[in-house]
């Protein structure tokens, strides 16, 4: 079946600070590999507000600051991905969103594991261009911040 819609929702880097690390994911339903917290839009709520829920339920941790970013972008869902959410992709919108805890409860439905890594660490784990390009903006952004 052809789905036409595409879900909206959140791409959120996050980040602790002293010294920056970023917190990737090992994802293991529907693809394997590493990636950033993402997630669905709710009814009724505002991207923030998906941000935090997200950063919440896939991590437990509890975000401090949030950044919202220009960067937009889509991709398309695998077949059972598309089957189980009834939508052809999904449409996101970056975010960077900092903590200061670092013990992580990953969602075991989602995720099997998780790492905190340095800018260069975490680009060599990404699959995805879209993530990496997402990593990319976020630790531009920090840089010019700290200096």
């Amino acid at each position: 079946m052809k789905y036409k819609r595409y879900r909206r929702g959140v791409f959120c880097v996050v980040y602790r600070l002293k010294p920056l690390r970023y917190l990737i994911l090992h994802r293991k339903f529907h693809w394997k590999g590493w990636e950033f917290t993402k997630g669905g839009k709710k009814p009724g709520e505002i991207l923030k507000q998906t941000c935090r829920r997200e950063v919440k339920e896939e991590t437990g941790l509890r975000i401090i600051k949030i950044n919202k970013f220009s960067i937009k972008g889509k991709f398309l869902y695998g077949k059972s991905a598309q089957e189980e959410r009834k939508a052809q992709g999904f449409i996101y919108t970056l975010f960077a969103c900092e903590v200061k805890k670092t013990k992580v409860r990953i969602s075991k439905k989602e995720h099997d594991k998780y790492k905190w890594h340095s800018y260069s660490e975490a680009m060599k784990l990404l699959k995805w261009p879209n993530q990496r390009k997402g990593l990319r903006t976020v630790n531009q952004k920090l840089k010019k911040l700290k200096n």
